[in-house]
């Protein structure tokens, strides 16, 4: 009976690392279009619970459930970017309404990012049995993706677009109807773009896709985009920073206007809705529309500024809003009509100190903080560019922060209405314009002139440890003599305890080869070394004239009587070895590297030397 559970035990061992392998083995196809369809279950879920709190708190609903549940659709799908169509106006002509909230963006990029990477990972990569690799390194388990990037890639996006096309559907019965051709492009090119993200994050961003996108670029601008690390390049981040300055510079001016007109804000708030739900569902869509705002401060300090309405502009140098807009506490923010103030013009610093951040990032990048040797690691520093890369780099960066902005202008606006309120927000290609006059009139002289600075001014010298920078002051005293009121074996800089000892042993000197090695000749391998020069500057007293008379001093004689050597017979020296007490403190972790026996009080001084008033008398 043993022997039958013995051979059923045996029998059943190899069963439960198949039966994980099987679970844990993704579906392929099938895996990709449930994480779409979860991806865009969970975003239609999340605006309609929003909406529906809105309307059940709203004292004056005007439809029923199934109203607020076809508003809940068409937010939905305004977030991708999609232009929607209001049917139920005054004057009974359609006005269409496009101007998404670029904030939620953010919930369906962010879902279908991790449906990507989900969709990779095969679902099993919050599992702890899965299959790992473990980094020979580290011994840490990575997972490895399951499915094929093409794969997952393409399940995401089927399964996303399978809910997306019943939900337009729906939305099309009530007030706010999808215009199909926005619909028709947005959704499916949000889709593609954060699914592929998301997959190429689960395979740990490899560069070689990149590299195939960049393919049609030139050779010389290639490593100015993607590093060969599979970084981004220093045009990439110069760029990045540069629009962060941008949009940052945008957001505080917003804030100092709305802060500056907080009366006028505050009475549009008011004025707008009475009700506290109301005010809450007004707040919201000012934190949402908070990113739209961002990018028209930045358009406005920029110069070309922003649209209130069709052929009413807002800029730095004039201001002519639509009359009679909705009162709206952003809109509140917006400078009286009339020609601008110097208050005004003081917006244009926002795109000077965006250029100078570009210029600063591109010189940093040309100039390498080690450079003319060798930086961590051991491995070669990298050359300071030339004056025509650093050039080039400061332009790539510019047109590529001009595209940015961009492409931020154009998502940022929109019509809300027919006629007069068909256009609001910042025009593309003058934002884009702008910008790359802003940066390319003064980020490529600031790049220019921080490389020839940074490469002229002198490196900072690292700490050494043992190598202390005395030379000058030592040399005043000329070779073979002590300071005034120095004691033998100890000089300027001179350090007890192991730190000294580390610090003597650390200089170039050290490696010469173990203790005595070489010496028997009592030449010393042929003359001072490097590191007893080291050794010199350290202990503040030239050896030359020292070695001599510690050879025969008291260190000798305590020696000889075996008293402070006795792990050597007779008590002598070594005969190859005539330096005295910085010769033992220099090679005294030489003994250490050997694991011989080493003195542990070896490195300190030696006792003076006696002389003819300290000897005592001899007792009779």
């Amino acid at each position: 009976m043993a022997g039958v559970n013995e051979m059923t035990a045996r029998r059943r061992s190899p069963s439960p690392p198949l039966l994980t392998r099987m679970r844990d083995r993704s579906p392929g196809l099938a895996g990709g279009l449930m994480g779409g369809a979860l991806a865009a279950g969970l975003g239609l879920a999340s605006f309609a619970v929003l909406v529906m709190l809105l309307w059940i708190s709203s004292p004056y609903p005007d439809s029923g459930p199934g109203g607020a549940m076809h508003v809940a659709a068409a937010l939905w799908l305004l977030a991708h970017g999609a232009e929607l169509v209001r049917t139920d106006t005054l004057s009974g002509v359609p006005a269409p309404l496009g101007l998404p909230p670029l904030l939620l963006l953010a919930l369906p990029v962010w879902l279908l990012h991790r449906a990507g990477r989900d969709a990779a990972d095969g679902g099993g990569g919050d599992e702890d049995d899965g299959d790992h690799d473990y980094e020979e390194d580290l011994g840490i388990a990575v997972s490895t993706p399951l499915v094929s990037p093409r794969t997952a890639w393409t399940g995401v996006v089927l399964g996303y677009l399978a809910v997306a096309v019943p939900a337009a559907l729906y939305a099309a019965g009530g007030v706010l109807r999808p215009s199909w051709v926005w619909t028709g492009v947005c959704v499916p090119l949000v889709a593609v773009v954060a699914a592929g993200a998301g997959v190429w994050s689960a395979y740990g961003r490899p560069g070689r896709p990149l590299r195939r996108l960049l393919g049609v670029l030139p050779a010389g601008v290639r490593p100015l985009v993607l590093g060969p690390d599979g970084r981004p390049g220093v045009a990439v981040r110069a760029s990045a920073a540069g629009a962060g300055v941008l949009l940052g510079g945008g957001a505080l001016l917003v804030v100092v206007s709305l802060v500056g007109h907080g009366s006028a804000t505050q009475a549009s708030l008011l004025r707008l809705t009475e009700g506290w739900s109301g005010r809450f569902a007004v707040l919201l869509l000012c934190a949402a529309l908070l990113p739209n705002a961002a990018v028209w401060g930045a358009a406005y300090a920029l110069g070309p500024g922003f649209a209130l309405g069709a052929g009413h502009a807002v800029g730095p140098l004039a201001s002519a809003p639509a009359p009679f807009l909705p009162p709206f506490p952003l809109l509140a923010a917006v400078p009286e009509a009339g020609r601008g103030a110097p208050v005004h013009w003081a917006a244009g610093v926002v795109p000077v100190v965006a250029a100078v951040v570009v210029g600063w990032t591109v010189a940093k990048g040309a100039v390498p903080p080690e450079r003319d040797g060798t930086g961590p690691g051991g491995t070669r520093a990298a050359a300071v560019w030339p004056v025509g890369r650093t050039v080039r780099a400061a332009a790539l960066a510019s047109v590529l922060c001009a595209a940015v902005l961009a492409v931020l202008a154009g998502l940022s606006g929109g019509p809300l209405g027919a006629d007069v309120l068909s256009r609001f927000g910042p025009v593309w290609w003058q934002a884009a314009a702008a910008t790359l006059a802003w940066l390319g009139l003064l980020a490529i002289p600031t790049a220019v002139g921080v490389r020839a600075w940074r490469c002229r001014s002198p490196r900072a010298e690292e700490p050494r440890i043992g190598n202390q920078r005395g030379d000058a002051a030592e040399d005043a005293h000329g070779p073979g003599r002590l300071r005034t009121g120095a004691r033998p074996g100890r000089g300027r800089f001179t350090r007890t305890g192991v730190a000294g000892v580390a610090g003597v042993a650390g200089s170039p000197g050290a490696a010469n080869g173990p203790r005595g090695g070489g010496r028997a000749d009592g030449t010393g391998a042929g003359g001072p070394s490097a590191g007893d020069a080291d050794a010199e500057v350290f202990w503040g007293a030239a050896l030359d004239g020292t070695r001599g008379e510690a050879a025969g001093g008291s260190r000798g004689v305590g020696r000889a009587g075996g008293a402070r050597d006795p792990g050597r017979p007779g008590g002598t020296r070594d005969p190859g070895r005539s330096g005295g007490d910085e010769d033992d403190a220099f090679h005294g972790l030489r003994d250490q590297n050997r694991e011989t026996d080493f003195g542990l009080y070896d490195f300190l001084p030696p006792d003076p030397a006696p002389t003819e008033r300290s000897t005592p008398p001899e007792s009779p």
